[in-house]
C-alpha cells in the first residue's frame, strides 16, 4: 500500500484503521472503524486543496475558487483516486459487505480515501500531508480549473435559476437506516415544482444527485442556451 500512496506510515496501525470499514467492526467488536479519520480527512482535504488553488490561481474570484474546490473534493473524484491506488483491495470489510461487493462501492471508496488523508495527517506533519495530497490531485485541479463547476450540478442549477429570474432551487431531505449505515434522500423543486430526486450517504451527496437529476430533466435547447451564455 505504501508504494501506491507514495508514503510509508511511521505507525502502520493508523493506516489499518483508515482502511477499516464499520462492517468489519460489527464482526470484530474490539476494533475501530475509519469513521473518525474520515471526518478528519474531509477537513484536511478541503484545506489542502484550498491552499493549493488560492496560490495557483491568484486571479480567480472567490466564487470560482469555491466551485473549483467543490469539483476537486467531490465524492466522484475521491472514488477515481481510490481506484487508481487500488484502495479497495486493501480494505477491511465485514463478511456481509464483502459478499455484496463492498470493495467496489463508491461510497465506501470515497470515505476510505478521506480516512487515508486523515491518517497521513495524524502520522506526519501538515507540510508533508499537504504536499502529498496536492501531488495526488494536482492533475485533477488543473483539469477542473479549465472549466470550474462543470460537474457541480447544484451550482449550475442555482445559476440557471438566477438567469431565468426564478427563486433558488429548494431542497428537502429525508433519511432512513441506522446511524452506522444512514441513507439520505433529497428532492429539489424549481418554482415549487419537483424536478429531481437523488440519494447518497451524506446530505451533500444526496442534494448533488437530486440537482443532477433536475439538470438532466431540463430540455436540451434550454441547457445549450445556458452553456452558450
Amino acid at each position: 500500500m505504501a508504494h501506491r500512496l507514495g508514503y510509508t506510515f511511521t505507525d502502520p496501525g493508523v493506516l489499518q484503521e483508515a482502511l477499516t470499514h464499520r462492517s468489519w467492526c460489527a464482526d470484530y467488536p474490539h476494533t475501530r472503524s475509519n469513521e473518525r479519520l474520515e471526518f478528519f480527512g474531509d477537513a484536511v482535504l478541503a484545506l489542502a486543496v484550498t491552499d493549493f488553488i488560492y496560490a495557483a490561481y491568484p486571479n480567480m474570484a472567490e466564487g470560482q475558487l469555491a466551485t473549483l474546490r467543490a469539483e476537486v473534493v467531490r465524492a466522484e473524484s475521491l472514488v477515481e483516486l481510490a481506484k487508481e491506488m487500488d484502495l479497495g483491495s486493501a480494505l477491511r470489510l465485514g463478511r456481509g459487505e464483502e459478499a455484496s461487493g463492498g470493495r467496489h462501492k463508491a461510497s465506501i471508496l470515497a470515505d476510505a480515501m478521506e480516512a487515508v488523508i486523515g491518517a497521513v495527517y495524524v502520522d506526519t506533519s501538515w507540510e508533508q500531508t499537504v504536499g502529498l495530497v496536492q501531488g495526488w490531485l494536482s492533475g485533477r485541479i488543473a483539469k477542473a480549473a479549465q472549466s470550474p463547476g462543470v460537474r457541480d450540478y447544484k451550482t449550475r442549477l442555482q445559476e440557471y435559476c438566477a438567469r431565468q429570474g426564478q427563486l433558488a432551487p429548494k431542497y428537502s431531505l429525508s433519511e432512513k437506516g441506522p446511524d452506522h449505515a444512514k441513507q439520505f434522500m433529497a428532492v429539489v423543486r424549481l418554482d415549487g415544482q419537483e424536478r429531481g430526486r437523488g440519494k447518497g450517504t451524506s446530505k451533500k451527496r444526496a442534494e448533488q444527485a437530486a440537482a443532477a437529476s433536475a439538470w438532466e430533466s431540463l430540455s436540451p435547447p434550454t441547457i445549450a442556451n445556458f452553456r452558450r451564455n
